[in-house]
């Protein structure tokens, strides 16, 4: 973990409440597609963790939503505008499992950190299928970046209104994968670990107090007993993870 300084370069809105942010700064500590960054904000109390879209030497890209007062005030700032980010938080996504055809499962802003993933395992000679899932139309975002790396896609909307209609799952349905990578709101996860087959790993989302593993305040119980999001997450195993009744 380092705490450093970013300056924001762009700051710019996506789709219906979703935002793209690139800062500059130290990025020595991200080094894993699926690790975060905690972020301060002026006059709250607490940091908000986002994950990492994209990192490149000194540069990161965060994508998210606004859902809240302090991502409402993220929305608000403007390039130039300074942030205290603490960095390389998280253990991030394996790609040695991945097999030849990896499945990338994203829920809304959950489809941020496997942008990243699905670079990376492109440079390794894989080619995955990504299925994104949105509520209408107008919340679709990223869909024409995954492609323009080379990803099969998939859009899914609640409603209908672009791709396949219905969720996630639905737009599986027929796709031919290897390995199962999974991020998004929890509802989303359980579906996608009880209609898959094989072994996979799931990106959980989670309010945080620290961010680091102190607090303990975003436990969840795995096979192996409790475990932190932040700290021993967000990334699990297909195999640890215990739902709630």
């Amino acid at each position: 973990m380092r705490q450093g300084i970013f300056t924001i370069t762009e700051n710019a809105l996506l789709a219906a409440g979703a935002y793209k942010m690139v800062l500059t700064g130290d990025t020595t500590d991200v080094a894993a597609p699926g690790q975060f960054v905690n972020i301060a904000l002026p006059g709250r109390f607490l940091r908000r963790p986002i994950s990492v879209c994209d990192r490149s030497e000194g540069r990161l890209t965060l994508l998210y939503k606004t859902v809240g007062k302090g991502t409402a005030q993220m929305a608000a700032m403007r390039p130039g505008d300074t942030l205290d980010v603490l960095t390389g938080l998280g253990n991030g996504f394996s790609l040695e499992e991945a097999g030849s055809t990896p499945l990338l499962a994203g829920g809304g802003i959950g489809a941020a950190p496997l942008y990243w993933l699905a670079k990376a395992l492109i440079a390794r000679g894989v080619r995955p299928h990504a299925v994104l899932g949105f509520n209408r139309a107008a919340d679709v975002f990223y869909a024409d970046e995954f492609a323009a790396l080379g990803c099969a896609v998939t859009v899914a909307t609640a409603d209908g209104g672009a791709g396949v209609r219905g969720f996630v799952t639905d737009a599986m349905k027929g796709v031919s994968y290897s390995y199962v990578y999974a991020c998004g709101p929890e509802a989303m996860l359980r579906a996608v670990w009880e209609r898959t087959t094989g072994d996979g790993q799931f990106s959980f989302e989670a309010r945080m107090g620290c961010g680091f593993g102190a607090c303990m305040g975003c436990t969840r119980q795995t096979t192996a007993g409790p475990k932190r999001v932040c700290k021993d997450g967000p990334v699990f195993r297909k195999g640890e993870i215990l739902w709630e009744a």
